[in-house]
């Protein structure tokens, strides 16, 4: 096993034994619903924002080790983030772990830089991206997604 492999690995099941950022936002501005029914992840986000920038998120829910701990990791990254940047963010987390030519920029992905490795397993991919699916719900007014 490689080295990227095994921090993979870890960060996977760091975030998914300790979450961060799980649980209700007492005071929410935008909120969504994501469910994975192949899988059965299923996932709620809430944020705060205020004057454009992210101010808060949570999540809770439940679904696999990749499933949370994306979402895990994906909290961390976008608090403080403006509505643009997380969308960038977003798309750019999207291309990493869907499309095998795409450059992965550590610098700007950070520690999601991990999920690259799920592009060798396709039917992870949904599982990974469900969280980020729901959060550009949440800030475009969208009240569910259903990933399919």
């Amino acid at each position: 096993m490689n080295e990227i492999q095994q921090l993979y690995q870890q960060v996977i099941l760091d975030h998914n034994k300790s979450p961060r950022n799980y649980g209700h936002l007492p005071e929410c501005s935008h909120k969504a619903d994501g469910l994975n029914p192949l899988c059965g992840d299923h996932i709620t986000v809430e944020l705060y924002v205020h004057d454009g920038i992210i101010q808060d998120i949570r999540f809770t829910g439940a679904g696999c080790a990749i499933s949370t701990s994306s979402a895990s990791i994906m909290t961390t990254v976008l608090k403080g983030k403006t509505a643009e940047e997380a969308e960038r963010i977003f798309q750019e987390f999207h291309g990493v772990v869907t499309n095998d030519d795409a450059v992965i920029n550590e610098e700007s992905l950070g520690k999601l830089a991990v999920f690259a490795g799920v592009r060798e397993f396709p039917a992870r991919v949904k599982c990974a991206s469900l969280a980020w699916h729901t959060v550009h719900a949440a800030l475009q007014g969208e009240q569910e997604i259903s990933t399919e």
